[in-house]
């Protein structure tokens, strides 16, 4: 047989072995909030040194981590030096936001049914954990000559921004791969993708008893009046459109809000998350000074209250950089093999923690195991769930690209 053929097979007579990795990584709890993410590394750490790969513990220190409302943090790197030439990096996230209501299988059972796997993580971004592993083992398989290496990042900083996370390990010179491919889906290869503002808005009025209203100032009914301008702001991004495919145009959300202390007392202080999504085309600093002169001005003619803004988070787009030319026409020539049809370029409206590598000047691209949309794949809802077949698949996909940049 051929190398590819070679990898291919691997894959498939080890498949049930990565479906059962898959299933262990995703029986470990990494709720974010709280984000006590340290066992789940240890956890992999430890399924991963049965494998013949040792992994790297890189502990956050805890006063780090609790100062960005996380509780621990370990994140692993896996090296493997073949040679002379490029290093590329595969970075999967193990963190994740809590499961939520409504599931109808346990999200931290791995439950199989009808060829697909269900739990928190499973699609994004647990599964990739067993794609990037995988890929190597069928890699090094062959036993041929390489020239370069592979490095496996599994980092638990994400949905927090990812600044303790890959940020963690670029900026301490822990790494510095020549390319990354990050944990994404298997029908496309995302190479651009929003930023994100988050702040967090306090209105400052003043409590009073519900019976006597005029002794005090109403915060919930000027932040109402303030949450109608940025609606009315949120109406008007949808004129801005971006020319990269798969991203539409800006938007805001309001993701939270807090306020009052009884049904009977004015309401003295409200507290509101909102979420600005940036296409690549926007300055992110003219995005926030915009933002904040909407809530200056909308909170301005109203008398004795007061706003403080914090940022909460930054986060740049990611724009594509040339040298991801050699990672684009691979993985698009192996997906179409293995899947059957074309896998297209696209930009995501996602903000991901990839952005991190790119502004340190190195490629990256977003490819991993999953379908055609995030939304198919029940990510941040309930019953999430991962194709099992999309992840053979893309294990594939990603063994083929890693043997054709480094052999």
């Amino acid at each position: 047989m051929q190398p590819h053929d070679q990898l291919d097979a691997w894959v498939d007579a080890h498949f049930d072995e990565q479906v059962r990795f898959l299933q262990e990584v995703v029986r470990v709890p990494t709720d974010t909030p709280p984000g006590h993410n340290a066992p789940h590394a240890r956890r992999t750490a430890e399924l991963l040194a049965r494998m013949g790969f040792e992994a790297e513990q890189h502990v956050v220190p805890e006063e780090r981590v609790r100062e960005a409302g996380l509780t621990s943090i370990i994140n692993l790197v896996v090296r493997r030096p073949y040679g002379a030439g490029p290093t590329i990096a595969l970075n999967a996230h193990g963190d994740v936001v809590p499961p939520g209501e409504g599931w109808t299988r346990d999200p931290y059972g791995g439950q199989i049914e009808d060829g697909r796997l269900y739990g928190r993580a499973a699609a994004v971004s647990k599964s990739d954990f067993a794609t990037y592993t995988f890929a190597v083992r069928a890699l090094e398989s062959l036993g041929l000559p390489l020239q370069g290496g592979v490095e496996l990042h599994f980092t638990y900083d994400e949905e927090f921004g990812g600044a303790l996370g890959p940020g963690w390990l670029l900026s301490h010179g822990i790494t510095r791969p020549d390319l990354l491919i990050a944990a994404g889906f298997s029908y496309e290869i995302v190479t651009a993708h929003n930023g994100c503002l988050q702040l967090e808005v306090t209105v400052h009025g003043r409590m009073a008893h519900a019976a006597i209203p005029d002794t005090g100032v109403d915060a919930l009914q000027a932040a109402v009046q303030l949450l109608a301008a940025l609606y009315a702001r949120n109406a008007a991004y949808r004129q801005v459109v971006s020319q990269v495919r798969g991203i539409e145009h800006p938007s805001l959300n309001v993701g939270r809000i807090e306020g009052g202390t009884n049904t009977n007392v004015v309401p003295g202080k409200v507290v509101f998350k909102l979420d600005r999504r940036m296409i690549p085309e926007e300055d992110p600093a003219e995005v926030e000074t915009e933002l904040r002169r909407v809530i200056a001005d909308a909170t301005a003619a109203i008398p004795d209250i007061s706003v403080e803004i914090r940022r909460l988070l930054l986060a740049r787009a990611l724009q594509p950089l040339p040298g991801n030319a050699s990672l684009v026409h691979a993985l698009q020539r192996h997906g179409e093999r293995i899947f059957g049809e074309p896998i297209p370029t696209m930009g995501s409206p996602l903000y991901t923690d990839v952005r991190l590598y790119s502004e340190r000047g190195i490629p990256a691209v977003i490819y991993g195991a999953g379908p055609h949309t995030v939304f198919e794949s029940n990510a941040k809802r309930a019953d999430e769930h991962l194709v099992l077949e999309d992840l053979r698949g893309a294990t594939k996909v990603v063994a083929r690209t890693l043997f054709d940049l480094l052999h």
